[in-house]
This record gives structure tokens, sequence and C-alpha cells, in this order.
């Protein structure tokens, strides 16, 4: 939750690599425009010695000043005021630069340099937050937090949250570590529902929780032990605002909103960085794969239309993201009536939750054969790129069966699904669904950036080939 702030700062930290750049070669070219007094060119080593030396220093000043730690929120004074700052200390940083490496820059590009860099970095900061909330609004998700308690301390957590609004954060309301003699709200910038903490487990399936915070007194907390461990349970990701911690079977990190630390129990990946990266990674290839396969999913479109009645897309709801519902798209491989047939058939369902026919009878015969080689998937490509879904991850659930989980179970919601997963490369359709299951936790327990190209590549055999798939 918090770290979305770390990753606002790493974006504007690239905003300023690209803006300085920009500044750079235009103060540059420039200069032979308008005939300056001093005439003077760089090699490309030495433009690449300068302009790296402006960017690193850009950076860590930026860092140092702690400019990106407030320029979605700072009053225009202040960013005006801190680019100033920023910019000026850059400029001399090259100066001395310059002197090191025994270069002559002209001090009128110096002067262009800095000016333009102070003028582009300007107009972006002071629209950084505009642009960051439609951003957020338009391509991210809500982040819903609850929080343990109703004293000063959650109240002050309460406000807190509701301030980091700008950074996707939804404050969902409060649960009471009493049974009774609450109050039924809380009034902070907006009234709160206030929650019996015995009913965390029936909001965790009616609603989507991202995160809870404990905001109690030591002398609460072990009251609270089978609270941490529903949470752990079902993978839901807590905090503590306490300086000691319970014992969770969870990844422990330290952060801090404001003054108030925050202890960590993650039961599910979440180094922010490394699924930056694995975010990127999903929305390239997919877009990659929608352009390469587009041809052969028009021709598959036209002969699944000539072949049999009905649409040519299937569509479902589907459990994404921490319980997210999202419309999952796959080609068509039934029967028009597929989902009235289900009831009448369920006396072949193979499996103890998820319902599996082997040679299921609705398969129509193109159906049978996208099966096999999981052409039926490419739409999901779709669901890649828009976030709903990732390449590697377990694989998206149906509500209905979601409803019939372990409590164990649901740690695998704490993973975006994906289109194939650790169990599809172990058996596919041969895996049982205990044995599914824990697949996805031992992915979950194990994810790293390696593990999910190991998995993306012992898949495409299995697709090739065809093999495991009923």
């Amino acid at each position: 939750m918090f770290s979305r702030q770390r990753k606002a700062r790493v974006l504007f930290g690239l905003s300023d690599i690209i803006l300085t750049t920009l500044a750079f070669e235009t103060a540059y070219r420039t200069r032979a425009v308008l005939h300056l007094h001093f005439v003077f060119y760089l090699t490309l080593q030495q433009k690449a010695l300068v302009l790296g030396g402006a960017l690193v220093g850009w950076v860590l000043l930026g860092i140092w000043l702690e400019v990106y730690d407030r320029l979605d929120s700072a009053h225009p004074t202040v960013i005006l005021r801190d680019t100033a700052r920023q910019c000026v200390y850059g400029t001399l940083g090259l100066v001395v630069l310059e002197y090191l490496i025994r270069l002559d820059l002209s001090r009128l590009f110096l002067l262009m340099f800095a000016s333009l860099a102070w003028v582009l970095l300007v107009l972006f900061r002071l629209t950084a937050g505009r642009i960051v909330g439609v951003i957020r609004r338009e391509f991210g998700a809500p982040h819903y937090v609850m929080v343990v308690g109703t004293g000063e301390r959650a109240l002050r957590l309460g406000r807190d949250l509701e301030a980091s609004a700008n950074y996707g954060v939804k404050l969902r309301g409060f649960l009471s570590e009493h049974a009774e003699g609450f109050p039924a709200e809380i009034a902070l910038k907006v009234s709160h529902k206030v929650y019996p903490v015995g009913d965390l487990q029936a909001i965790l399936r009616q609603h989507v929780v991202d995160e809870i915070v404990f905001a109690v007194g030591s002398e609460s907390l072990a009251e609270l032990e089978e609270v941490f461990l529903l949470c752990d349970e079902e993978g839901v990701r807590t905090r503590v605002v306490v300086d000691f911690f319970p014992h969770v079977n969870s990844t422990v990190s330290l952060d801090r909103l404001g003054s108030t630390p925050l202890l960590t129990f993650s039961a599910a990946p979440y180094d922010e960085i490394r699924l930056l990266v694995k975010r990127l990674t999903d929305f390239l290839i997919a877009a990659a794969g929608l352009v390469v396969l587009a041809p052969f999913m028009a021709a598959i479109a036209w002969a699944i239309r000539l072949t049999s009645p009905g649409p040519v897309i299937f569509r479902q709801v589907r459990c994404g993201l921490n319980g997210r519902r999202f419309l999952f798209y796959k080609f068509r491989s039934m029967c028009e009536n597929a989902e009235e047939l289900k009831d009448s058939l369920s006396h072949l369902n193979t499996r103890e939750t998820a319902f599996k026919i082997p040679d299921d009878p609705r398969l129509t015969p193109l159906g049978r054969y996208l099966r096999k080689f999981s052409i039926d998937e490419w739409p999901q490509l779709w669901n890649v790129l828009r976030g709903d879904m990732s390449l590697v991850g377990p694989r998206p659930a149906v509500p209905s069966e979601v409803d019939q989980y372990k409590r164990w179970q649901r740690r695998r919601l704490r993973m975006r699904p994906g289109l194939t997963c650790l169990w599809a490369v172990s058996g596919r359709d041969n895996v049982d669904f205990e044995t599914w299951m824990k697949m996805d936790m031992q992915y979950i327990d194990n994810w790293s950036l390696a593990l999910d190209w190991k998995i993306l590549l012992r898949t495409i055999p299995r697709v090739l080939t065809g093999h495991g798939a009923n």
C-alpha cells in the first residue's frame, strides 16, 4: 500500500531523467542556431559523459532534497522553489565535472540547459498530481484498507489513510476489537462504518479488502491472535502499529506512514519493483502477442462461427487479484448452451471443487482441438494487457468455486491470476484439485521473476504437443 509512495518516487525520478535529457539536447542543438561567441562541440563520448553526469546529479539531488517525496501533493511555490534549487545545484555540479574532465563548455549553454530543465520540470510537476490521478482513475484499481481499532491511534491512522487517497488508497472501514460498546460510525473527513472484528471473515468474502492495519494497544493483540491467523491463512496483508509483533507465518517488513511505524506481514509476494517488472513484461508480451496472433485469431473466429451456432467469444466472470471480479475471455469451445447443461452433467465431475469432466460431451469438434492446444486461451492476452491477469499465476476461478474454498486455499487470490501456472506444466488436467491448490501455494511462496520465465518456457512444449490436456 504505502510502497505506492516509493513507486511514485521512482516514477518521478524517471520523469527527471527524460525531461533533463530533453532539456540538454535542446540546449545543445540551440547553441548552433544562436551562433554563440564561443563555439564548442562535444564528441559522442564527451556528450554521453556530460549528459550522464547531469542525469545522475539531478536524480541524486532530487533524492537528497526530498523533492520526490512531496511532488504530487506540494504547493506550487514549494515545487517552484525545490525545482530551482535542484537545477542550480545540478548546474554547479556540471561546472565541477567540466573542470575535472577538462572540458570548456559555454556558460550560455549551461544557462540555457538549466533554464530549460527548470521550465520542463516545473510544468510537469505542477500537473503531476492531476496526471497521477488520471492514471490511477483510468488504469489503477483502488486499494482497500480496513483498520482494527477505534481508539486515538486508529483515528490518527484513519486520517493518514484518507490523506493517502491520491495514492489510490480507500479506507473501507474500522473493526472494533470489542464485541460491544463501540460506535456505529467514525467521522473523519467522511463517516466510516465500524464492524465487530468477529465479522471479518464474512467481510473478506463479501468485499475486496487488500490490507488490514491493526492500530490497537499491546494488551489487545493477544486477544486478536485468531484474527491474525485468519488474515495469514487467507493471504491478507496485515500491518501492526506497534514496535513488536505477534507470531504469524508471513514475511515481515517494516514500513512507515508519516510518523507511524508499521510492521507488515505479507503472505504473498510484496516486492513492488519486481512486481512492476512482472507487470511491464506482461504488458509488452501480451501486446506483441495480440499483434502477431491477430490474423490467426480472426481465422479461428471465422471457423467457430461456421462450425457451430453461438458467440465466438465466451465471457465469464472470474475472481482476480484479492477477489476482484473481472470479465474473462476465451474462444468458445463448447456448445451454445453449455452452462445450462452443467447441472445435468455434475455426476461426471472428477474434481472436488472445480468443475471438470474428462472428454466433456459439451465440447464441439473444433473446440476439442482448441482446448487440446490451449488456442481457446488466446483472447486472455487482452485480460493480461488490461491488468486483470498475468502471464504466469494461479488460474482464475469462478466465484462459485471460490465460495467453496477452504480458508487456506483462499490465499491463491492474493496473486494476480495467470494464463499458465505451476500445475499447468506439471500435468495440466491430470492434477487433482488438492494438488493443484498446493502447487499454487508453492508458486506464491517461491515466486520470482526467474520462476515465471521457467514456467513460461516449460509451457511452450506442453501447449505445442497438447500434453496433459483433456
